[in-house]
């Protein structure tokens, strides 16, 4: 899991972001299979955004790959009041933005990739420092003798 100082580094760029674009409602950083990073999404159960973040980014990977389209980048989703986006996070999370219906859209993305981009290095950053099991342990050699290669 990603250690707290980054997810409160992640909630951090969530905060900015909302406050740089006045319409949207909500920001929620998730992992890939669902797990909240960090939110600020007030009036919205983040625990359900998320799960059904990863439930369309499942769908969404599914689509590009079957289509020849490349990596998943991100998806966008109309209601009658406002938008749902989600945008990838680096290699290990995802960024999903509640917008209201007046948002001017290439605004809403072009925040939506930058914001993507800084938590995801964050993430990646954080996920890559974590530490690592230890390796198997290996079977005690003969003192003089080599290591074992095959042929």
């Amino acid at each position: 899991m990603v250690p707290e100082a980054e997810t409160q580094d992640v909630l951090a760029e969530l905060q900015r972001l909302r406050a740089r674009v006045p319409l949207l409602s909500g920001a929620l950083a998730a992992s890939t299979d669902g797990l909240v990073l960090a939110h600020d999404t007030p009036g919205v159960e983040a625990e359900g955004v998320a799960a059904l973040t990863a439930a369309a980014l499942g769908v969404a990977i599914r689509m590009t790959e079957a289509t020849g389209r490349g990596g998943f980048r991100e998806v966008l989703v109309r209601g009658e009041s406002g938008y749902i986006a989600a945008y990838a996070a680096g290699s290990q999370a995802v960024l999903t933005l509640l917008a209201e219906d007046r948002i001017n859209v290439g605004r809403l993305h072009l925040e939506g990739r930058r914001a993507g981009t800084r938590i995801g290095e964050l993430v990646d950053r954080a996920l890559a420092g974590a530490p690592r099991p230890a390796p198997a342990p290996q079977a005690p050699q003969q003192p003089g003798a080599l290591p074992h290669r095959p042929v």
